[in-house]
Formats: structure tokens, sequence, C-alpha cells
């Protein structure tokens, strides 16, 4: 069996400016910092088998943050990168809602009719990160896999676990910067164990 632990990148600039990044970047904030060594210090037991990375500069550096001094190989993978947002991209929430009304209200209550402008559907994103579990399965039997991503393609991950529609994307839980999902893989499909957790950065913020 593989187990998967799927975690998002740790706040940055934008998140707290409340901007879209999408496939553009910006740097994790001090708290994404301190969040992405309090998951990692969460993690410091598991033997991960390799760990797998989007490769923007925000889910990279958490990796590194997370990875710490082990020696753990890192793979950058493409289709771990968030859903690309075309025009969006490094805009403001208020900004796209005033331009973009009504794809910015499909994309957050109707994602299943989410139109792009230049950019990915969801289902397009969900596609391309099931292609990085097939990935897994095909080079691994055994073994834990730290997954670094961000939050849209771990919101299609859900979806595909679970066997629901994109309609359902932004069901409950929410994914904070640095939360912790936990899955079973096996030959009979996926076991969804925690969804979500951020009981590291509840416990940190208690010291």
């Amino acid at each position: 069996m593989i187990t998967l632990y799927i975690t998002r990148h740790g706040e940055t600039e934008w998140n707290r400016e409340k901007r879209m990044q999408g496939w553009l970047d910006s740097n994790l904030t001090e708290n994404g910092i301190n969040n992405a060594i309090s998951l990692g210090e969460r993690l410091k037991e598991i033997e991960f088998t390799a760990i797998y990375s989007s490769p923007s500069g925000r889910t990279k550096a958490t990796a590194s943050l997370i990875r710490g001094e082990r020696d753990i190989p890192v793979i950058y993978d493409e289709n771990l990168r968030e859903i690309k947002l075309g025009r969006w991209e490094g805009k403001t929430h208020s900004s796209i809602k005033e331009m973009y009304q009504t794809e910015y209200e499909s994309f957050w209550n109707a994602p299943h009719q989410y139109a792009t402008v230049g950019g990915e559907t969801f289902e397009e994103t969900r596609a391309r990160a099931v292609q990085v579990l097939n990935r897994i399965k095909r080079e691994y039997k055994s073994g834990s896999i730290l997954l670094v991503t961000h939050s849209v393609v771990i919101k299609c991950l859900y979806t595909f676990f679970k066997s629901s529609p994109i309609e359902t994307l932004w069901d409950p839980p929410y994914i904070h910067d640095t939360s912790l999902t936990i899955v079973e893989m096996n030959e009979n499909g996926f076991k969804l164990v925690l969804e979500g957790d951020i009981t590291h950065l509840e416990a940190a913020n208690f010291i």
C-alpha cells in the first residue's frame, strides 16, 4: 500500500493580499514559513520514500522546509501546478469580480459551469492531477509519499477520491495553507484517512 500525505504550500504574500496566483508566484510570508516548519515537525518521524512537488516557487520552498535536513528525493511534477488562471493571475479578487463577474461567480459557486478566461477548467486540472497518482502507482509498490501542491489541485483530487462531480468542488473541508490530507492508495482504490487537518498549526499557536 502507498500512503499519500498531501499538503498545500504555506501562506504567500499574494494570499495575504487576496490575489489569485495560478501559475504565477509570490514568496511565502513569515507565517507561511513557520507553518511549513510546523508541518515538517509533525511529519519528522514519517519515512518518506519521495516528495512530489509542484515546480512553483511557493511549493518548492514549502517542500524544502518540510523536508528539512532529511535525505528524501524531491521530484518536481508539472501536473501538480495550480489551476492555470489566465488573465486573472496576479489580480485581486475584487478586481476580477468587477471585470469578470459571471466567470468569477461560477468559479466559486458553480464550478462545473466555470468558463476559463485564458486558463484551464477544473476538469482539465483534475485530469492532470490524476496523472500524478497514476505515475506514483507505476513507480512505487508501497511506501509513504508527500505531495506538495495547491488548493484547487487538492480540491480536484478530493472529487476524484470521492467519485464526486466538479459541482461539489468547494464542499468542506477548507484547504488551509499546510493543511494535511492522508490517503491510502492500493489496487482497490483510495481511502481518505484524514482531510484538511491543521492540528499542527493550532498546537504551534499555543506555544
